[in-house]
């Protein structure tokens, strides 16, 4: 770390930075903030959801708040479900509810890629990254979000059943896989035009399936979405909840300049050597036993600990979302402890 300076960096140019290997005053703060942030600005969680200005909003006003580094689009993983079909029930306050999915692998085999601006929540999505840099200019690193492939089919055919077609059906289901990629490179595309520093990709059912078959499903496709993301100019960040020990060499390999690393994962050291250098991790205290549930000394020790482990290599951030139970007191001490990780 670099001395700070009286005129500190805008959270994008730190970020940027960052991710260059380039002398920074303190590494960048992403927390994933969704019904935290909510809850924080006093937007009902339906508006969150739905109504651009109300996203912007609250998420702008927690990276004034608490100093973050970013601000990004999530909020729930229906956005291109309901574009490709999927009803879902946006309660008042509460996350979203899908009401049912395809009845097979054969029902999903005539979809195509739906057109972004004809939907509601895909041309939202536009609208909000529109609506930051239009309120926020260059000051924090903007980043968008697409569903990757196995997510998003597991979203539109259940969890259950979603394993069942990968052992069952690969070939087919390897197809739908194919137009998911397609309609979420129309997607970044759109996203990126409209202002997006970064696009996140969301496969968070891919710690669920094994090594062996993300291989076979996952890793091709998050690759080409990777790879396009950057023959647009922008960055690419890679999101997979849970324990991704067996799948963190491949999640690397991918070519994503962030690699979001959940709390399950026992250590960053093991996978330290596989990131080229314009890779790094951003993760992973555990968002409930550490950051709603410890103390400050503990919230510190976590961030210090992984900062350390990561050799210096990561964005400070919780293992996923803070909850919406995280105290202020806990989230200050949380972006404290990143202020200085490595002592």
């Amino acid at each position: 770390m670099t001395p700070p300076s009286n005129e500190s960096p805008s959270g994008r140019q730190r970020t940027l930075d960052f991710l260059a290997g380039k002398p920074v005053d303190r590494p960048p703060f992403h927390p994933i903030i969704m019904r935290w942030a909510a809850k924080y600005a006093g937007v009902k969680y339906r508006d969150f959801c739905l109504d651009p200005p109300s996203k912007c909003r609250a998420m702008i006003r927690c990276a004034d708040d608490f100093e973050a580094d970013w601000v990004t689009v999530l909020s729930d993983p229906y956005a291109e479900a309901e574009a490709f079909g999927i009803k879902v029930d946006y309660q008042e306050d509460d996350l979203p509810l899908d009401q049912g999915h395809f009845s097979s692998v054969e029902s999903l085999m005539d979809l195509k890629p739906y057109d972004v601006m004809s939907h509601r929540r895909t041309a939202g999505r536009i609208a909000e990254i529109r609506g930051f840099r239009e309120q926020i200019g260059d000051r924090y690193f903007v980043v968008g979000w697409v569903e990757g492939p196995v997510a998003e089919y597991a979203d539109l055919r259940g969890m259950t059943e979603a394993a069942l077609d990968f052992m069952d059906e690969p070939e087919k289901v390897g197809e739908v896989m194919d137009m998911i990629t397609e309609a979420a490179k129309q997607f970044i595309t759109l996203q990126i035009e409209a202002g997006a520093d970064c696009i996140g990709i969301g496969d968070a059912f891919g710690s669920q399936i094994g090594p062996i078959l993300f291989r076979k499903l996952a890793f091709t496709r998050e690759k080409a979405l990777v790879d396009h993301i950057h023959r647009l100019g922008a960055k690419a960040k890679l999101h997979i909840c849970g324990n991704t020990s067996a799948i963190l060499p491949d999640m690397i390999a991918t070519g994503a300049d962030i690699i979001d690393v959940d709390h399950l994962v026992p250590s960053f050291q093991p996978f330290v050597p596989l990131l080229a250098p314009h890779q790094v991790f951003c993760g992973k205290a555990d968002p409930v036993s550490v950051l709603q549930n410890g103390s400050r000394d503990q919230i510190g020790s976590a961030v210090r600990h992984d900062f350390q482990q990561a050799g210096g290599r990561c964005i400070t951030s919780g293992g996923c979302e803070i909850t919406p139970g995280t105290s202020l007191e806990n989230m200050h001490a949380f972006r404290q402890a990143g202020a200085d990780p490595a002592t």
